[in-house]
């Protein structure tokens, strides 16, 4: 599995706080199943982090797994806020890429306001050949109130990315809710764990691949989306029986 959302750098944001807890999220994600992970640090005005920082951990943390033999590749990428989005310049923005491909964003979906002018800022992006990947949009309560919602950002062009704990109830049943609802109208592209430290949201998503009870729906929100953006190949058609799927989630 490949897992494009992560706080394992440590020290910069509210993520892992040490090497050492970044090595326990990293031994967390590769005994379930996950091969490549992106780390993805908040790049906002509480945790302003540089593009200089986040490059050299993941330099320093590829260089401490291989040194352990944990087989796991640590890639780029930021978590964006919406305002820090707006300021960054193309280089910062070029090398925040998700993942590393320079044609992806991670941006903070808001936890409790309306991000008004988004689907402008979404199409905009888009005319400069960049997606947006919006993060935990069914944490949001705009969107737990009408999933809907979310449909002018997709159709706008952004690709949705929801947190494996809200697949799999973790997060609550409201967030499980939403998540369902988002995947079962086609609304979803990709899982993420959006790991921190080892007592905050652990690493993996293979319980919430499980949850969905679809395994070719599952690997593709959890794999085959995710290694086309890390491989800059065309997104993936979705799998076929969608409405089945539909159905099945609703139900739940």
């Amino acid at each position: 599995m490949v897992d494009l959302h992560s706080h394992i750098l440590p020290g910069v944001d509210d993520g892992s706080r040490s090497f050492e807890e970044s090595i326990e999220v990293a031994v967390a994600a590769v005994r379930d199943g996950t091969t490549i992970m992106a780390a993805t640090p908040h790049v906002r005005d509480d945790y302003p982090t540089d593009v200089e920082t986040m490059e050299r951990l993941v330099s320093e943390l590829n260089e401490i797994l291989r040194q352990r033999r944990i087989d796991l590749q640590i890639l780029g990428g930021a978590e964006i806020a919406i305002p820090s989005l707006l300021i960054l310049n193309d280089d910062e923005l070029h090398r925040l890429g998700l993942a590393g491909n320079p044609r992806y964003l991670l941006v903070e979906f808001p936890y409790l306001s309306w991000p008004f002018g988004l689907e402008n800022e979404i199409w905009n992006f888009g005319q400069r050949g960049i997606t947006i990947v919006l993060a935990h949009p069914e944490r949001n309560p705009h969107i737990q109130e009408d999933p809907t919602l979310i449909e002018p950002l997709v159709e706008a062009g952004a690709l949705v990315q929801l947190t494996a704990a809200s697949v799999d109830g973790r997060l609550g049943r409201v967030c499980r809710k939403t998540a369902r609802e988002l995947i079962g109208a086609g609304h979803a592209h990709v899982i993420a764990s959006d790991a921190h430290w080892p007592g905050l949201r652990r690493a993996g998503t293979s319980s919430a691949a499980a949850a969905l009870h679809n395994p070719e729906l599952a690997r593709w929100l959890t794999h085959d989306v995710p290694a086309a953006i890390v491989d800059d190949l065309p997104i993936p058609a979705r799998p076929r029986g969608r409405s089945r799927a539909r159905r099945r989630l609703f139900r739940i």
